[in-house]
C-alpha cells in the first residue's frame, strides 16, 4: 500500500477520502483539516489565549498536543469528576502529559466546587440521564472557569463522529432549536457566556486515534462508567454501519447539514434574551439557572436526610 501523496510506504488507509498515508503525510493531512476548521470558522488566532477542557480521552489529549505543537496559546483545565479508578487514571494521564511537555494545566476536583462528586449527583437525580446531568455540570463549570479567568474562547475535542451523532439525535426527535444552533462555533450571546469552538469537527474518531498513536499521546481508552445508557452511542453505531457501507456518509451528513442549516432553520434562530442567575450570576433565561436549581435540590435532599438521621438517632 503506497501513500497517496508521496508514494512511499503507507501505514493507514482512510476510506472516506479514498487515500492512504505514510506518517509524515498523515500529519500534513491532519494539520490541514484542523487549520481549515479554525480559519474557516474564525475560531481563534495564535495570539489569542485558548482554554482547553481536557478529560484524558484521545480527543482532548490530541487537541492539547496539536495546539501546543502548532504554536497556539492553550491553557488546559481538567475537572476531576470523582469517579473512582476511572477519574484517578484520567488525572494521572493529564498531569503526566502536562509535566512531560511542560504545559500549563489546572486540575480542579468537582467535589471541592459543588460539594458532590459526579457519581453522588447522578445517584440522587433519577429523572435525567447521567450523561445529561454530568454534561450540564461540566458545561457550567468550564464556562464559569473561562469567564473568571478572562478567556474569550474555550475549545473542546468534539469530533466528526460526535457531531454527526448529535445531529442524528436532534433530527430523530425534531429538536428544531438545537438544529438551528448546531455549529462548530457557538458564539457568545451574553458577556458571561464564553465562545465555544470545536477544531476537530471534520476529523473522525479513527483519524484522531491514528494521530494519538503516531505521536505517542497517552489517553484513557475506557468508556466513561456513567455513559453505558447514553443514546449517542446507539446513534454512532447506526452511523458506523452506514459509513462501512458507504464511506464518507458521516462527512456528507454533517457538513451538508451545516451548509444548509441557515436555509432551513433560520426561522428557529430566534435571539434568546439572557439574564443573569439570581444565585450564581451566570447567564440564563430563568431567574435561577438549571445548575443552581440542581444544587438547591441536592442540598435540600441532603438536609432532609440529615434531619431524618438525627431524628432516628434520638429515638
Amino acid at each position: 500500500m503506497k501513500c497517496t501523496r508521496c508514494k512511499q510506504e503507507a501505514v493507514m488507509k482512510l476510506k472516506r477520502h479514498n487515500s492512504s498515508f505514510c506518517p509524515e503525510c498523515f500529519d500534513i493531512f491532519f494539520s490541514r483539516q484542523v487549520e481549515q476548521a479554525i480559519k474557516k470558522n474564525r475560531m481563534f488566532s495564535r495570539e489569542e489565549p485558548v482554554l482547553l477542557g481536557v478529560s484524558g480521552g484521545k480527543d482532548s489529549m490530541s487537541l492539547w498536543f496539536y495546539l501546543h505543537q502548532a504554536g497556539y496559546k492553550a491553557q488546559a483545565v481538567h475537572f476531576d469528576l470523582g469517579m473512582g479508578e476511572y477519574s484517578l487514571r484520567s488525572r494521572e494521564i493529564v498531569e503526566g502529559f502536562s509535566k512531560q511537555h511542560q504545559l500549563p494545566l489546572e486540575v480542579i476536583e468537582v467535589k471541592s466546587l459543588i460539594n458532590y462528586s459526579i457519581p453522588e449527583v447522578t445517584k440522587k437525580v433519577r429523572n435525567r440521564p447521567s450523561c445529561s446531568v454530568c454534561g450540564m455540570i461540566k458545561r457550567h463549570l468550564l464556562n464559569r472557569y473561562a469567564w473568571d479567568n478572562h478567556f474569550s474562547v474555550y475549545a473542546t475535542g468534539h469530533n466528526l463522529d460526535d457531531e454527526a451523532a448529535t445531529l442524528l439525535g436532534n433530527i430523530l426527535h425534531w429538536q428544531d432549536g438545537y438544529l438551528a444552533h448546531q455549529s462548530p462555533v457557538l458564539p457568545s450571546p451574553h458577556p458571561k457566556m464564553v465562545r465555544k469552538v470545536k477544531p476537530f469537527y471534520t476529523l473522525t474518531e479513527e483519524e484522531i486515534r491514528w494521530y494519538a498513536r503516531l505521536h505517542d499521546i497517552p489517553f484513557i481508552a475506557e468508556r466513561c462508567p456513567l455513559s453505558k445508557r447514553a443514546k449517542s452511542f446507539h446513534y454512532k453505531e447506526a452511523l458506523d454501519f452506514l459509513e462501512e457501507k458507504s464511506p464518507g456518509t458521516k462527512h456528507m451528513f454533517l457538513l451538508g447539514f451545516l451548509e444548509r442549516r441557515d436555509r432551513y432553520f433560520a426561522s428557529n434562530q430566534e435571539k434568546v434574551e439572557l439574564g443573569e442567575c439570581s444565585r450564581c450570576g451566570m447567564p440564563t433565561t430563568l431567574e435561577v439557572c438549571s445548575f443552581c436549581r440542581l444544587m438547591e435540590r441536592l442540598d435540600s435532599q441532603k438536609e432532609r436526610s440529615e434531619e431524618n438521621n438525627a431524628h432516628h438517632g434520638s429515638e
